[in-house]
């Protein structure tokens, strides 16, 4: 064997003897071979022969190599591999300088080691990336593959491959490729003059986005395309356009950026000049229109912190014809808000701009809106005043601002003035585990204008209240005793009881405020709440969890009619009865609540269960409740969930108008599936809402996935049934692991 210095070459003893340097220094170059003969500056190289640099390791059967030059000729089961980037390559035979670290390699097989980015919905490998070729230029940086292909499934026989006469690959930066044909196995399934693929570890770089096409049974055959633009480090700009042969062409803008540091914000765009839908009398129903959106937020400095949605809806029709989430469609309000605030020891300042709009119905003008602009609103959290003997706390709530009101049958001013102040004073006493907090609180709210008789006036008005409160916390009763084998090693059975009074006064004339928010909520009211809280613990080798808990809490109202604020055969939505339950159960005056009942379980990892039931005592049943599971056993998902509303006799809401107390609902909604987006084989699931008062599937989506060790092939089944949507959709992608999916499934509609 031979070690040759940067100063010449040199002999060295058997390697019986001395065994050679592992890894050479800078500047030194390490050669083995069993041997050796000069010619000149050539040295003839002979049998298992390999030339070692610190970066990078050349190997052949047969190597001449040139001492001045540092040119190399290599035959025979060549083997380069660069140990910082990781590639290597085998070839036939090569030209290659070891100064320049460029040259010529001949029928060529490669791997590029993977850049492994997880991101959601995104197939991953480790798998690196193999190319052949009928030869390679190399260059310092960079590798130019002619006749060849490139691919990350596994050889022989690899799933996908990407030909062309050639590609440009910079490891670790980017790859191009020239005229090639995108196969499948051995089909062809696309051709693309210019393709262009990222190594970076975060890649950015503006260029065509990959088409897709599809078909709807309302919309027709789809085709898009589209474009990403990477202005600069900071910002980014995307644009498809989705033509569907019945109805016309779609637009999607999203704009991205990073001002600063500690600044973001992202707009999108997305509208379609709709042709109309086909109705069966030859007619067609425009329903076009567009959603806009935008998010953000900075850092102001100083403590300031700045943050907005903005959210704008040009019709709920709109909404609910062209939009892929079940959800969205059936969401009937859009919102909106801006705000700078500073939070510093117990205060907060908030300088608020909000809009929210309430769709009545797809008729555009049948809207509510609300909007505050602008509102300025300082928080005083609980801070102690007093310390000796008796503890005293003291916060403040407070807001004053602009707000209009708009909806069909009156609107405001444009800017109608409305203060709040809301201060509380409150304290402890604590005695062998009891703990009383009263607290005293007043409320004063001034209104620049008032309803009389439903219709706007311009006169003020003014609410001063008074409100006092006790809340008992009683001690927590304990039970610790030996559970059966399958629930823990030990059980602790814990009761926490709770009791609370509240009496508010001073709210006269409640009818004759417009409601913009909760403040707007609050009446006369003397209450009473007990609750009972039931806890199970478990112990598990060291590890202490809750299974189970089950929570009951009712409130008895002494006030039945919160000082008129509540109007017989009417829906009336109260804070005293908001705070309760999310289901409204007001419709005249009353002495008790509905009894309101939370189970939860866990009794094992990766299984829950919530059953939540409001038991009313004046109509002897259960008025609502809802239940939901899930459950996660190895590749096996399931989640089930029940959500069922009766309502109470019909109330009127206005004049003419007629409606429940709250609105009927029963309906059932699960997704069950095997598998993963990263499992190889066969996955599938299945998402299902059903609605039992209409007897509809109202929405159902059933996927099918197969991955191989560097692709997946996905379709999806979307069934749309609901309002005037009666819609089915196929969609299907196409993913290159590490790489990214191309068609018309989209990464957020995957149920995996």
């Amino acid at each position: 064997m031979l070690f040759l210095a940067a100063g010449g070459l040199a002999a060295l003893p058997c390697p019986a003897q001395q065994a050679p340097p592992d890894v050479p220094a800078p500047g030194e170059i390490l050669i083995r071979a069993f041997r050796q003969s000069a010619d000149g500056p050539w040295r003839r190289l002979r049998g298992s022969v390999e030339l070692e640099t610190t970066e990078m390791l050349l190997a052949a059967d047969e190597i001449d190599y040139n001492e001045e030059t540092e040119d190399v000729e290599a035959r025979g089961n060549l083997r380069f591999r660069h140990k910082l980037r990781g590639e290597e390559v085998r070839a036939e035979r090569a030209e290659y300088n070891l100064r320049t670290e460029a040259g010529k390699f001949y029928e060529v097989r490669g791997e590029v080691p993977p850049k492994v980015e997880p991101r959601p919905r995104l197939l991953l490998t480790e798998n690196p990336f193999y190319f052949e070729g009928r030869w390679v230029e190399k260059t310092k940086e960079k590798y130019i593959l002619h006749d060849g292909l490139i691919t990350n499934c596994k050889l022989p026989g690899p799933w996908w491959t990407l030909r062309g006469p050639k590609f440009d690959i910079i490891p670790g930066d980017r790859a191009l490729v020239y005229r090639s044909v995108f196969r499948i196995r051995r089909v062809p399934l696309f051709y693309t003059p210019f393709f262009y693929k990222s190594l970076e570890t975060a890649p950015r770089k503006s260029g065509l986005l990959t088409p897709n096409i599809g078909n709807s049974s309302r919309r027709g055959k789809m085709v898009g395309a589209g474009y990403y633009w990477a202005i600069n480090r900071s910002f980014d700009a995307a644009y498809r356009t989705q033509y569907f042969t019945q109805r016309g062409f779609a637009h999607h803008a999203d704009v991205r950026g990073k001002p600063r540091h500690g600044s973001e914000f992202n707009f999108i765009l997305y509208g379609v000049n709709d042709r109309g839908l086909r109705l069966p009398n030859g007619d067609r129903r425009k329903e076009g229109g567009f959603i806009l959106s935008f998010d953000g937020e900075s850092r102001i400095g100083r403590g300031w912190n700045a943050r907005g949605e903005v959210n704008y809806l040009t019709s709920l029709r709109f909404r609910q014809a062209f939009t892929e989430s079940f959800n969205e469609a059936i969401f009937s309000e859009v919102h909106s808000i801006g705000f700078v605030e500073k939070h510093w020891s117990s205060y907060g300042l908030n300088f608020v701009l909000a809009r929210g709009e309430n769709f009545q119905s797809i008729d555009p003008e049948r809207k509510i809106s609300i909007r505050k602009l602008p509102q300025v609103e300082f928080i005083a959290r609980d801070r102690e005043i007093w310390s000796r003997g008796l503890p005293v706390w003291v916060s403040l709530e407070s807001s004053a601002g602009l707000v209009r009101r708009n909806q069909p049958l009156f609107q405001t001013r444009q800017f109608l003035d409305r203060m709040d102040v809301y201060p509380r004073l409150m304290t402890a006493l604590r005695w062998k585990g009891f703990s009383l907090l009263p607290s005293f609180a007043v409320r004063g709210t001034h209104y620049g204008e008032r309803l009389e008789n439903g219709q706007v006036s311009g006169k003020n008005i003014r609410r001063t209240a008074r409100e006092a409160s006790l809340e008992l916390l009683m001690p927590s009763l304990e039970r610790t005793f030996d559970g059966p084998r399958w629930l823990g090693d030990k059980v602790k059975h814990v009761i926490e009881p709770r009791a609370s009074f509240r009496h508010a006064a001073g709210v006269s004339d409640f009818d004759k405020f417009i409601h913009f928010d909760e403040t707007e909520l609050y009446s006369n009211t003397t209450e009473a709440e007990i609750s009972l809280i039931n806890r199970l613990y478990v112990k598990r080798g060291g590890e202490v969890s809750e299974v189970a808990s089950w929570q009951l809490w009712q409130r008895r109202y002494f006030d039945p009619d919160f000082g008129g604020a509540v109007v017989a055969g009417r829906r009336n939505v109260l804070l005293s009865s908001a705070g309760l339950s999310p289901f409204a159960f007001l419709d005249g005056p009353r002495r008790y609540s509905p009894v309101v009942s939370v189970i939860r379980l866990n009794p094992v990892p990766r299984f829950g269960m919530e059953w939540r039931a409001d038991y009313d005592p004046l109509r002897s049943k259960l008025v609502n409740g809802s239940l939901s599971a899930d459950a996660h056993v190895s590749n096996l998902f399931v989640s089930l969930g029940h959500n069922h509303v009766r309502s109470a006799p019909v109330v009127q809401i206005a004049p003419g108008q007629f409606t429940g107390l709250s609105p009927s609902a029963n309906q059932v909604r699960g997704i069950v599936g095997f598998g993963n987006e990263n499992r190889r084989g066969l996955s599938a699931a299945f998402s299902a809402i059903y609605d039992y008062r209409i007897g509809i599937m109202q929405f159902a989506t059933t996927q099918v996935t197969y991955n191989t060790d560097c692709c997946g092939f996905s379709v999806q089944y979307r069934r749309f049934g609901f309002g005037a949507r009666n819609e089915n959709q196929f969609r299907v992608a196409f993913s290159l692991a590490n790489i990214g999916s191309f068609g018309t499934l989209k990464k957020q509609e995957r149920l995996f």
